[in-house]
């Protein structure tokens, strides 16, 4: 029989989840997940083999069904480091890209080029979550570990080089790292160098870049008859998991979206590159041959959770408290609870304001829901301010679209209609996708619209929120906690 079903992984910070979809219409035919172990930033690492057995444990899940598997795509967790040593095994646990240990190394990066020509050489300003301020970390505190070292990788590159022996990696998360060079193409030795030295010497150790639609390799033997797969499966050149969401939803340029994980995203499918030397903007390719331009928070629905269980509320229940506050509340709540990324604020934490005798529950889970979407979509009017048309639909995606109370706020804030699509795993779908035109020969928009990939519920805004009143009362709560943050570190 004729392999009809393609597999999309989504390796992330908290499990692996596997999809498997008919290749000829994108029908879910069966899914798996296993977890991964937790982490607790600032110090947030795991072990590679942990995701390799979560893979296993995954596919285990769906074994029925994978003697049909054409093709597969790994889709990761961005900025990981990953370092090998000459027995391909892991020198140490992996730095995630929640791991803000390495803050202190990205302002020295920062200041030893300046931002401007960081963001001009490879659209991005070092901060703690970018993979160059975390190898940074590894020579200034781990010499000796460094010294080891003969392979670089990120998250989903390890398992792409797990399935098929393959040091390989793709465009767009390796857009995510700090040397490679979304308008040139390439590697940049001399960002390397900002990091480690001999940056020639290190060239050799970093992963080859693909096109996103080029087979990396094939299963062999081995690995198929422990994972279950058929030896000679493709493997793609793999990407990263917002690369892979925006394939998963079918992203046309202009289209803007706000992902509510446990942290937050928000960007667009772009035409042109960006170069935002405010550091807000990562100015990071696609995996279509086009660009990514994206802002990440830290702090999205862990903020939201973290107030339902002060108020012993239930995700349930916290939405409906949002939702029966009144509109013309007081209660701001920043929600830096973890330091933040964007803005750059590695050791601030939250900030409420406008706490009055008569504050109640709901009051409070309003201030959260606003706060987390406030921060996302100060992140969109930084996209527009870097170029990039946001003209297009919006969208909402994420465990935290699952809320009424975060779509309703969602399109009161953006005074506008608000898509939530169909598709909850839009990392392991886009992952299908990319595997999808290496099985079939089509282009990503031929599969993606063939699929019906990016339709969903449209929630229109209520009419009853003063949107610009609520964001600058943010914004102004906002600039008070990152005063707070900054003279609490020069203390």
């Amino acid at each position: 029989m004729t392999a009809r079903l393609v597999c999309g992984v989504d390796s992330s910070t908290q499990s692996t989840k596997v999809e498997l979809r008919a290749v000829t219409d994108g029908a879910l035919i069966a899914s798996g997940r296993a977890p991964h172990p937790p982490t607790s930033p600032p110090v947030s690492e795991q072990d590679p083999l942990a995701w390799w057995d979560a893979l296993r444990a995954a596919l285990a899940q769906v074994a029925e069904h994978l003697g049909d598997v054409a093709a597969v795509a790994v889709a990761g967790q961005q900025h990981g480091l990953v370092v090998l040593d000459a027995g391909g095994r892991p020198v140490r646990d992996a730095k995630l890209w929640n791991d803000t240990t390495s803050a202190p190394q990205a302002m020295a990066l920062t200041e030893r080029l300046g931002a401007q020509a960081w963001a001009r050489a490879c659209g991005l300003v070092p901060v703690a979550s970018f993979t160059v301020s975390k190898l940074a970390w590894l020579a200034e505190h781990e010499p000796d570990n460094l010294a080891r070292v003969e392979r670089v990788m990120l998250p989903h590159d390890y398992l792409t080089w797990r399935l098929c022996g393959e040091h390989v990696t793709d465009r767009g998360d390796a857009s995510g790292t700090g040397w490679w060079s979304p308008f040139q193409g390439q590697y940049d030795a001399d960002l390397l160098a900002t990091a480690v030295n001999d940056a020639q010497a290190w060239l050799p150790r970093l992963p080859r870049v693909l096109a996103s639609d080029e087979p990396a390799g094939t299963i062999g033997s081995d690995i198929a008859d422990e994972l279950g797969l058929p030896a000679g499966v493709l493997v793609t050149a793999g990407t990263g998991d917002n690369m892979a969401a925006a394939l998963g939803l079918g992203l046309q340029p202009a289209d803007v979206v706000v992902s509510l994980g446990t942290s937050g995203t928000v960007y667009a499918r772009s035409e042109i590159p960006t170069a935002d030397a405010s550091g807000l903007v990562a100015g990071f390719a696609d995996a279509t041959g086009r660009y990514l331009p994206l802002v990440c928070t830290l702090n999205a629905t862990k903020v939201t959770d973290t107030v339902g269980r002060l108020l012993g509320a239930n995700p349930a229940r916290l939405a409906s408290l949002a939702l029966e506050a009144p509109s013309d509340g007081v209660v701001v709540l920043v929600p830096y609870l973890d330091g933040e990324r964007s803005p750059n604020l590695p050791a601030a934490t939250g900030l409420l304001a406008g706490l009055r005798t008569d504050t109640t529950p709901a009051d409070l889970s309003r201030a959260a829901h606003v706060g987390v979407l406030c921060n996302l979509l100060d992140g969109s009017d930084a996209l527009r301010r870097a170029g990039v048309d946001t003209s297009g639909r919006r969208l909402l995606i994420g465990g935290g679209a699952r809320s009424p109370a975060y779509r309703r706020l969602a399109a009161d804030l953006w005074a506008g209609p608000v898509v939530v699509p169909d598709a909850t795993e839009t990392v392991a779908t886009g992952a299908c996708v990319q595997a999808a035109t290496v099985a079939s020969g089509q282009v990503f928009d031929e599969v993606t619209t063939t699929w019906g990939l990016g339709a969903g519920m449209v929630v229109e805004p209520s009419g009853e929120v003063d949107a610009a009143r609520l964001r600058t009362a943010y914004r102004v709560a906002a600039a008070a906690a990152a005063e707070l943050a900054t003279s609490l570190t020069d203390g």
